[in-house]
């Protein structure tokens, strides 16, 4: 008898588990966001090589400065970031240093407050930062030069050379 009442004892302390059934159902919310800013590159690079020693991407040196657009949809929600080459992603193989130097600057704007943008950007190194406050479209230029041997100046070996400039929309 003791028995049976510590079985119904312990049967009733559980909840009756060993008759009961737990149901759950997990409900999915899913959602796709799609960027209010976008990339291109609307004039490619070229490096004019006015010497043996330096690539340009100067008009005078026969050479193309790369301009990025950014197109933006929704104002005050991005950071268009743009920065000039430190390194080529491709070229032949160089045996001393290659100093680098550029800048980042507005070519056009379709905001009338086409100066604002400039001065109101943060540079870190060799990154440029403008605050996307208006909706429409901002072009910028970039200059890149390169010169081979650091001080002692050293003719680039001849090949193809690459270098890249990064643009990208940062969400605020």
């Amino acid at each position: 008898m003791n028995k049976l009442l510590l079985t119904a004892l312990v049967l009733s302390l559980t909840g009756c588990s060993l008759f009961a059934s737990k149901v759950e159902a997990n409900a999915e919310i899913t959602g796709s966001v799609e960027s209010r800013c976008i990339v291109n590159t609307d004039t490619p690079g070229v490096y004019g090589n006015p010497n043996a020693y330096t690539l340009t991407t100067a008009p005078a040196s026969a050479g193309q400065k790369p301009i990025v657009r950014f197109d933006v949809s929704l104002a005050n929600a991005y950071h268009a970031q743009v920065s000039y080459p430190q390194s080529f992603s491709s070229s032949p193989s160089l045996s001393d240093t290659v100093a680098w130097t550029g800048s980042v600057g507005v070519a056009q704007s379709s905001s009338s407050d086409f100066d604002d943008y400039q001065s109101n950007s943060t540079t870190t190194g060799a990154m440029r930062q403008y605050s996307m406050a208006d909706a429409g479209t901002l072009w910028i230029e970039v200059e890149s030069q390169a010169t081979y041997g650091g001080g002692q100046q050293k003719a680039f070996p001849g090949g193809n050379y690459t270098a890249v400039v990064v643009a990208e929309c940062v969400a605020q």
